[in-house]
């Protein structure tokens, strides 16, 4: 089953805007779901650069989001643990919360937020990684959606 993600801050396809990348403020965008499963319990959102030079770098783990939730405003802050209780992972920046864009200079980096609408809250503490995420949250999964944009740097 798919879920619908859409940000109001960028379209599919298109660059991430430096507001929200290690050029600007560094905040995440505000996202939006929609088509979620009558049945979930919750959700994970995991943001990841598969063109990274050393392989897929993590820019933001989030679970155990409330199943009444339909997305987030910009700016989440970086905090283990949000109202509703939702927890943060560990990105690949070493910090809690999200770490935007911030490729090398050369062709833009493509950045999926991928949405995981979940049949139970997942076991794991505040500080988890996306591979902990993703191994927890195996055979779980209701639906699924995802939103992509770029950026890159000259």
């Amino acid at each position: 089953m798919t879920m619908q993600l859409s940000s109001p801050a960028f379209n599919e396809g298109d660059a991430v805007p430096v507001k929200h990348t290690a050029d600007g403020a560094d905040k995440s965008p505000e996202l939006r779901w929609a088509g979620a499963p009558q049945n979930a319990k919750s959700f994970a959102l995991v943001c990841e650069d598969p063109d990274a030079p050393r392989g897929t770098w993590t820019h933001w783990v989030l679970f155990n989001i409330p199943a009444d939730m339909a997305g987030y405003a910009q700016g989440v802050p970086a905090e283990k643990e949000l109202p509703g209780g939702a927890r943060q992972g560990k990105n690949d920046f070493s910090k809690i919360g999200y770490g935007g864009p911030s490729p090398p200079k050369g062709k833009p980096h493509r950045y999926y937020f991928k949405l995981y609408a979940l049949d139970t809250k997942l076991d794991l503490p505040a500080g988890a990684t996306r591979q902990q995420v993703l191994d927890a949250l195996k055979g779980h999964v209701l639906a699924e959606g995802q939103l992509m944009g770029t950026y890159g740097r000259s």
